[in-house]
């Protein structure tokens, strides 16, 4: 409701938190990021883009951009491909499958934190899995002590809590197809496979453009599950941007420079949703 042609009460309370929380955060940010501000230091002084420059011959920062970007696309391919065929699996309106639907979720309802403690207690040394592997002679395996296998571990954990939420859009965009298209498919000798492609996929179009565009967002801050799993290691090979962007400025003291990499990972994350939005909506306006 409006007073007087004005904005409510509601509204205006709404446009104040955005600014209080949003908005003078993200000034603040852009703006500590042409300094060289450092909380042990009374005074700091405006430098310009030496900060933005220094990012080009910081090799830590490019390693953590290329592992960064290969967690996203792992995580965002993995959760959506297995999100689809839980989806199509559970698609059925009883309760038995209800449930189930709701317990697929719970891995997207526990916190980050829980769930790399609970993997970490499986993929450790001598965690649950290597217990496993030995009740069968088979030699422990390094899960978080070697690069590879440790990219992989994150991969996998991170997908597993993404599958969760991926399951329940395509769950909820199946629900929207209308029965009539699936028949119609039938009568003209459609097998289910076709069925699949020429009306499931245009008709849950929308619900994978919000999959993946959320799956990219979500894993380019990535922090949680890396600072428990692995801690960055092994040799910091595992760090992501936003884990080394936490260390510049609370281990190094380096706010204006963090404050630089925090705006390149911004710009970098809304620049490849915004650019995978409009390619997935291009798509959905040709099916």
């Amino acid at each position: 409701m409006t007073r007087r042609g004005g904005l409510a009460p509601i509204a205006w309370l709404a446009v104040l938190l955005y600014a209080l929380f949003l908005v003078y955060p993200l000034c603040r940010s852009l703006f500590l990021s042409f300094t060289d501000r450092n909380p042990l230091k009374a005074d700091s002084t405006f430098v310009g883009l030496s900060n933005y420059l220094d990012m080009l011959d910081d090799p830590r920062l490019l390693a953590t951009l290329r592992f960064t970007l290969l967690v996203v696309v792992a995580v965002t391919v993995v959760a959506n491909v297995f999100g689809l065929a839980f989806a199509l699996l559970l698609n059925r309106n009883t309760a038995n499958y209800r449930v189930m639907r709701t317990l697929i979720f719970i891995p997207q309802v526990l916190s980050g934190v829980i769930v790399a403690f609970i993997w970490r207690s499986i993929l450790t040394q001598n965690g649950l899995l290597n217990a496993a592997l030995a009740q069968v002679d088979a030699r422990p395996v390094a899960w978080l002590g070697s690069t590879d296998l440790a990219t992989v571990s994150i991969c996998a954990v991170v997908s597993w809590m993404t599958i969760a939420f991926a399951t329940v859009v395509y769950s909820a965009a199946l629900r929207t197809v209308p029965p009539e298209l699936y028949e119609a498919a039938r009568v003209d000798g459609a097998g289910a496979l076709e069925r699949f492609r020429a009306v499931t996929l245009p008709m849950i179009a929308p619900g994978m453009t919000i999959n993946v565009v959320l799956c990219l967002i979500t894993t380019f801050k990535l922090y949680d599950v890396i600072a428990v799993l692995t801690g960055g290691g092994p040799a910091n090979t595992t760090q992501s941007t936003a884990y080394y962007l936490l260390e510049v400025a609370f281990t190094q003291n380096l706010f204006g420079y963090s404050s630089a990499i925090a705006m390149l990972l911004l710009a970098l994350t809304a620049g490849i949703a915004y650019t995978v939005t409009f390619l997935l909506r291009k798509r959905e306006a040709r099916l």
